[in-house]
């Protein structure tokens, strides 16, 4: 089953390293291996942090689950 986590970094192959390798107890173990299916790059802190709160909307979920779909075909 997939699972989206939808979430911010300044340092993407960190986070991923973080989320899939590293880390030994927590949410994000449970659903490895993660991959990125969908990325957006902002200069501005701020953006990205509207960008977050909108994707984990009601119609923002509705947008990842379609990229899942998608993905999975």
């Amino acid at each position: 089953m997939s699972k989206p986590y939808i979430g911010m970094t300044s340092n993407l192959p960190q986070r991923f390293r973080s989320h899939n390798e590293l880390s030994e107890k927590g949410w994000t173990k449970n659903f490895r291996p993660w991959k990125i299916i969908y990325q957006e790059n902002y200069v501005q802190k701020e953006g990205a942090l509207k960008r977050e709160k909108q994707l984990k909307s009601a119609a923002g979920r509705n947008f990842i689950w379609e990229l899942i779909k998608n993905n999975n075909q």
